[in-house]
């Protein structure tokens, strides 16, 4: 930890970042079954099977006023494979596949407001990645792990396809010849090694030190749910998640955006009645991620987000400044990077180093029920 923050330190100064967001989940059908997901529904479940644009722009106005300046738009993998009712919605929209829909989305977010959509759409092609990148700030792929163990009989990723690490590294190397911004990151505890854990980073960074596209590294937690095949196995202690970051940091190095989301942090084992995510400070990490004063976190419901009054105070005791950031992050804001119409638009609001107008805390009252 001493080694990773000093690193830190050293390129990115006392400065954590976070996005004031929304959360928009397009659709929760997938055609995969990890054994811990609770997000992902079969439309015998699901109370509608996309949102419309309606709903996409009641949300983003609502962050709007907010000042948010993110939209997450999340979808399950390709449910028009598996469910013949998610393809006949697509149809009668106009639409061949969930991607379709979704870049329409994106443009819709950025023509009617003044946030910039970033994408979790699970595993693209070519040409829809090319498809979004004009109307999205960033994207995003979790690779989780690069452990194809993982994926044998028994495993976390046994019935979800999409999960197999190549296909994952593939989406990755394709984003970084298309110059898109990318976030991606592990997914810890849900059965792999330390060292398996190191092999995904090292994955990670060879592709970034071939294509410079990958803007952040995320290090998630895994978080038992109710009701899943791991409801009950073991999650990841405080310290071994102190340790994870700082590994990610080392491995990654000083420049490297490395975030942890702090609704996830695991209580220490001590008595103290302080929240457990300031620690990740210490350990490395540069940024918290999506904080929202309009919606939950639909992957992790049961963690609310801390308030940012908390989140602005206990950094502040411990010698951090919070900043509020674009789903793209400074560094990124380039015509390399972003379509000329996004690089006008970052350019006239950002700050000079890239950062977005500070939050007020009067928008934030509370987390999110």
């Amino acid at each position: 930890m001493l080694q990773a923050r000093g690193m830190r330190d050293a390129a990115k100064g006392r400065v954590i970042s976070f996005s004031p967001k929304v959360f928009i989940p397009l659709t929760r059908l997938c055609r995969d079954f990890c054994s811990y997901c609770t997000y992902r529904q079969d439309p015998a479940q699901a109370e509608r099977l996309f949102l419309s644009p309606q709903e996409v722009l009641d949300t983003v106005r609502q962050g709007e006023k907010a000042g948010c300046r993110e939209a997450l738009l999340v979808l399950g993998e390709r449910p028009e494979q598996r469910y013949p009712q998610a393809l006949t919605w697509l149809q009668r929209q106009g639409f061949s596949s969930s991607a379709e829909y979704l870049a329409s989305v994106c443009r819709m977010v950025l023509e009617e407001s003044r946030l910039l959509p970033h994408s979790n759409a699970g595993i693209l092609s070519r040409s829809q990645l090319a498809l979004l990148k004009p109307v999205n700030a960033s994207m995003g792929l979790m690779l989780e792990s690069a452990s194809e163990r993982l994926c044998r009989p028994g495993g976390p990723h046994e019935k979800a396809p999409s999960k197999h690490p190549r296909l994952r590294l593939r989406v990755l190397r394709m984003a970084g010849e298309l110059g898109i911004p990318f976030t991606t990151g592990l997914l810890v505890g849900i059965g792999e090694t330390r060292a398996e854990r190191i092999e995904a980073l090292q994955a990670i960074r060879r592709l970034h030190e071939r294509f410079g596209h990958i803007q952040e590294v995320i290090i998630q937690n895994f978080r038992t749910k109710p009701g899943t095949d791991m409801a009950h196995s073991r999650e990841l202690t405080h310290d071994e998640m102190l340790e994870t970051i700082a590994l990610a940091r080392i491995v990654m190095g000083e420049t490297m955006n490395v975030q942890a989301p702090p609704n996830l942090a695991v209580d220490r084992s001590s008595s103290s009645d302080s929240p457990p995510y300031p620690d990740y400070a210490g350990a490395g990490i540069n940024d918290l991620g999506g904080i929202s004063p309009v919606t939950i976190d639909f992957v992790n419901p049961e963690a609310p987000w801390p308030h940012l009054r908390q989140v602005q105070e206990r950094l502040g005791e411990l010698g951090y400044r919070l900043r509020a950031r674009y789903p793209v992050y400074p560094e990124y804001i380039s015509s390399r990077f972003l379509a000329p119409s996004l690089l006008r638009r970052l350019r006239q609001e950002a700050d000079e180093e890239g950062y977005a107008p500070q939050i007020g805390l009067t928008h934030w009252q509370g987390s999110p029920v």
